[in-house]
């Protein structure tokens, strides 16, 4: 009895002009060797591809966040610089304002040095009757006057 088993994963038998599934599956992975190292090569491409794609996206977006970052940095350089002018021009009018009004005293003083004088001595005074009625309306602490009259005698 001749052995046909095709099943086998041994040598073929038989006259060699066809061929077993056996010798079909030892050609097969030749041939999807050949085809995965293709697809292999064709993956390491479109990966690179990608690579060089995200490396370009990120060098824009780089820029992008720069020209981002100059212009808000203009832009609050511009405000900070409108507001320094404006607190300036201010500063300034109020100084000439001030000039003025000192100099205008400064004329009335001149002029007047007896009025002066007693409309500083009645404010002192009006200083002095507040701070008096200040200090009577406060009641003193009793603890703090035993002790010092205690520590006297």
């Amino acid at each position: 009895m001749v052995d046909n088993d095709i099943g086998t994963s041994g040598p073929a038998r038989g006259n060699g002009k066809g061929r077993t599934s056996a010798a079909r599956s030892r050609s097969a992975p030749r041939h999807s060797a050949r085809s995965s190292g293709a697809s292999q090569e064709a993956m390491k491409k479109q990966i690179a591809e990608l690579k060089r794609e995200v490396s370009r996206l990120n060098r824009m977006l780089a820029d992008q966040a720069d020209e981002t970052a100059n212009s808000w940095y203009q832009s609050a350089a511009d405000s900070a610089s409108d507001l320094y002018h404006g607190a300036s021009n201010r500063a300034s009018r109020a100084a000439r304002q001030l000039r003025t009004q000192a100099h205008s005293v400064s004329e009335t003083v001149q002029h007047n040095p007896g009025t002066i004088s007693t409309a500083v001595a009645i404010g002192g005074l009006f200083g002095v009757l507040i701070g008096l009625a200040m200090a009577r309306s406060a009641e003193p602490d009793p603890d703090w006057f035993r002790r010092w009259s205690h520590w006297s005698r």
